[in-house]
């Protein structure tokens, strides 16, 4: 991903494409892409990048972080505790409409320069 004259929002939905790709392949279905909340934790309420179906039916609440280098832990190490309650005050905002509370998870989409990584369960409700 060549991201030289590209805006940060350009860089940002490439990220989220790759990743929604990455999922697919693997057989998850897209269910709704940049799910946001107006007021939460914080002063900016909460997004979730991509919502997902597994084929067993969960949930999938997928956070997308790109670095273009792996220094401070990389892409991964930047969902914080912050972040995280961020994306759970979406989530659940987001089951609250179903009629039904399927089973849920919360997985992170870390894209290290060119290198995907797919954290399954990276991390649970706090």
């Amino acid at each position: 991903m060549d991201t030289g004259k590209l805006t940060t929002k350009q860089v940002g939905d490439a990220a989220e494409a790759l990743a929604l790709a990455h999922l697919e392949r693997h057989g998850l279905r897209l269910v709704q892409r940049n799910y946001r909340v107006a007021r939460g934790p914080g002063s900016r309420g909460g997004e979730i990048d991509l919502v997902m179906r597994d084929v067993d039916g969960t949930l999938v609440f997928v956070e997308v972080r790109r670095r273009s280098t792996a220094d401070r832990g990389g892409a991964a190490a930047s969902v914080d505790a912050a972040k995280q309650r961020k994306i759970v005050f979406a989530a659940r905002h987001f089951v609250n409409r179903l009629s039904a509370m399927p089973p849920c998870r919360f997985d992170v989409v870390a894209i290290d320069d060119r290198q995907v990584h797919w954290l399954r369960a990276a991390f649970d409700v706090q």
